[in-house]
């Protein structure tokens, strides 16, 4: 009897030596860096990424270039990102395609001469800029938790300005999208809904052959 009662009984300090589970925050998501830093309108263009592509896509085919969306291969599928998408810094030829009528109005379809760009190692950022030509994107590549694509944050210099402004300043330079690695030696840069009007701005980076120096 005795035995059975001091069996129902807790000795003091009995709980205290029992191990106790340890608790942990989870890792802070690396997309909180860059939403910290968008624009709610440019958040709300990122997640809209996939409506733009579709929306794009089928305008272009119904305006007739189905064949020059066929052409262009993995470019122009909205499926062809691939893992690793951080770039090689160094210069770079680029061009632009524009996906959907600008403001319902021109062609659906649209294709613009090539043109240079550089990627280079800002911190621990990659930063991309359009070297030639009268609009001049510029921004950084901010990591996010999707292991297929960066997030671009950046804003356009515009004629003769020396550089584009900070992101931010002026809403209406403000271009956002997603950066990502399609073949390789071959990125792309997806900016849905731009301030064109247009569905969709898409711009190829493949690297130059022969490197200027450092």
């Amino acid at each position: 009897m005795v035995a059975l009662a001091l069996a129902g009984c807790t000795l003091p300090g009995a709980e205290e030596d029992k191990p106790r589970p340890v608790i942990s925050a989870p890792p802070p998501l690396k997309a909180d860096i860059w939403q910290d830093i968008a624009s709610s309108e440019d958040a709300n263009r990122i997640r809209r990424v996939g409506s733009a592509w579709s929306t794009g896509l089928e305008e272009a085919r119904r305006a007739g270039f189905e064949n020059d969306i066929k052409a262009e291969g993995k470019l122009l599928n909205a499926n062809a990102a691939q893992a690793r998408p951080a770039p090689t810094p160094g210069s770079y030829s680029c061009r632009v395609l524009r996906l959907g009528k600008e403001n319902g109005k021109g062609p659906a379809f649209q294709k613009f001469k090539p043109f240079f760009c550089y990627v280079a190692v800002e911190g621990d950022l990659f930063t991309i800029v359009k070297q030639t030509g009268s609009q001049r994107p510029a921004g950084r590549l901010w990591e996010d938790d999707n292991p297929t694509r960066l997030i671009f944050l950046g804003t356009v210099a515009i004629g003769n300005e020396e550089e584009a402004r900070a992101y931010g300043e002026d809403p209406r330079r403000d271009s956002a999208g997603i950066f990502e690695r399609i073949a390789p030696f071959k990125w792309r840069l997806v900016i849905p809904f731009p301030q064109s009007g247009a569905r969709l701005d898409v711009l190829e980076l493949t690297p130059v052959a022969e490197q200027p120096p450092e």
